[in-house]
């Protein structure tokens, strides 16, 4: 259940953390949830072109599974082993890119939090015997940076105390009031398809109370 604030607006749900990963449903037919998934889509488009890039360079290159010497792509060091997990993540976020709306939020969320955590555990190994991927600490900063950003992509129009009435988020968070705008916007629409219907008829008899001042 949603608590508010003393303005009204929603925030985010008792549930915590896993309430981010709730299954909601983007129907792109509508604008805010096209608006929220071309978002999500390009921000998975992005970060994996960019990683399948580095992962083919790398690879290319023809460099060892776990080689430690300075073999670099873009300043960064890499390995095959690297190179072989760029390749597979880009995939992932490019297949999320083809999917979009929730699946694409969720995976740039979860892979963001992914690249972080490897950030701050390849910086634990640096310089020793566990640095499988060969990282140095320009690869760590990278991590950090495209963690965020993946995040930031993944968290658009998601996590908010004050998210509009009309996101798809809030609807599945506030799934009452969601059906109570939905029952509210029908029947708006069938007012005002009656005034219209009525302007109609008025504008008709209207003109065949003028017609015999013409004729």
């Amino acid at each position: 259940m949603s608590t508010y604030t003393m303005s009204g607006s929603p925030r985010l749900p008792r549930s915590g953390p896993r309430a981010l990963l709730r299954r909601t449903h983007l129907d792109e037919h509508l604008p805010v949830d096209r608006k929220l998934s071309r978002v999500y889509r390009i921000g998975a488009a992005l970060v994996g072109l960019g990683l399948l890039i580095f992962g083919v360079l790398g690879l290319t290159r023809n460099i060892g599974l776990f080689a430690t010497h300075d073999e670099t792509v873009w300043g960064l060091n890499t390995d095959g082993a690297l190179s072989w997990l760029s390749v597979v993540v880009g995939l992932l976020l490019l297949a999320g890119m083809i999917k979009g709306g929730n699946f694409a939020s969720t995976l740039n969320m979860l892979l963001g939090m992914a690249f972080i955590l490897s950030g701050f555990a390849n910086l634990a190994v640096l310089e020793t015997d566990a640095n499988i991927l060969n990282f140095r600490m320009q690869n760590v900063i990278f991590s950090f940076a495209v963690g965020l950003l993946l995040m930031t992509f993944g968290m658009y129009g998601r996590v908010s105390g004050r998210l509009p009435h009309d996101n798809p988020y809030w609807r599945a968070r506030n799934p009452e009031a969601g059906r109570d705008a939905e029952r509210r916007h029908q029947l708006v629409e069938r007012r005002r398809r009656e005034l219209s219907a009525r302007a109609r008829r008025t504008r008709a008899e209207a003109e065949r109370e003028e017609s015999p001042h013409h004729t």
